[in-house]
């Protein structure tokens, strides 16, 4: 086992379900976090952001994705966190998602 896989995050989902994940974006900054997942077995339904810090001159807060699992296995969901400006990512999330058969 990789050490990539050992610092994996775990989510549990039922196949059809959904899922949401929460990450700090300080837009200000020019961060933008930008999954990468297999589309066939991971549907994106929600992208959101919630600004935070109520200031004009700082734009600050909370990033939520909203996924569908749409075929049950363990599947891999990856956040880079980009900079308008660098080719390179500034920091990555690595989640496994688990995605049970519906209960019967």
């Amino acid at each position: 086992m990789n050490t990539e896989q050992v610092n994996a995050k775990a989510i549990q989902v039922f196949h059809s379900g959904t899922f949401v994940v929460h990450l700090w974006e300080d837009r200000t900054r020019g961060e933008q976090w930008v999954p990468t997942y297999d589309p066939k077995v991971l549907g994106l339904v929600g992208d959101e952001f919630l600004r935070t810090i109520s200031n004009n001159a700082v734009d600050s807060g909370q990033r939520s994705f909203e996924f569908q699992a749409l075929e049950p296995g363990k599947h891999r969901l990856e956040f880079s966190k980009r900079m308008a400006w660098k080719f390179t990512s500034e920091d990555r999330r690595v989640y496994q998602v688990n995605v049970l058969p519906s209960p019967s």
